[in-house]
């Protein structure tokens, strides 16, 4: 349960934001948060990361639906007693859900957060995109402690096989 509290704090953090840049900011508009570094913009992307596959709604609408499906089954089955599973999950689960309501809803995704590193411009994005990148990160991360586990359990502390 703890991990579903997780992913509707994320859905809700998301879709108030998004919902303050539509009824706050004209289209293009920007805010400077931190010049040369982070801004607030009003942008929308029809498409997925990057812009990428613009107008294929149904596409998302069906993968969203998997990916939302699985998520819950790896929740359901896996993420007991794995703390940092279930949190990566939860968060993977919130993201997902945030950007299909906008795609339901609006037919499009709200971004917003508009950032420069290093002086690249990267693609303006929002709190879901940033809850599923940090989700699969730790997921990541788990991956690799569970790897290692594994390597401990067959070869000893060290990971490596001693004769």
């Amino acid at each position: 349960m703890f991990y579903y509290l997780i992913a509707v704090f994320i859905i809700g953090l998301d879709q108030v934001t998004k919902w303050l840049v539509v009824t706050k900011m004209e289209f293009g508009q920007s805010i400077t948060i931190i010049d040369q570094f982070l801004y607030i913009t009003s942008h929308r992307n029809r498409g997925a990361a990057w812009g990428i596959l613009q107008g294929q709604m149904w596409l998302f609408y069906v993968i969203t639906l998997v990916v939302i499906v699985a998520i819950v089954y790896y929740i359901q089955k896996a993420a007991k007693g794995k703390i940092l599973l279930g949190v990566s999950l939860a968060l993977m689960l919130g993201g997902a859900i945030g950007n299909f309501i906008d795609r339901v809803v609006r037919k499009e995704v709200v971004d917003f957060i508009h950032t420069f590193i290093f002086s690249y411009d990267f693609p303006i994005f929002n709190v879901a995109d940033s809850s599923l990148v940090i989700g699969v990160g730790l997921l990541m991360i788990q991956m690799l402690l569970d790897e290692r586990e594994t390597k401990e359990k067959t070869y000893g502390e060290n990971g490596t096989h001693r004769s």
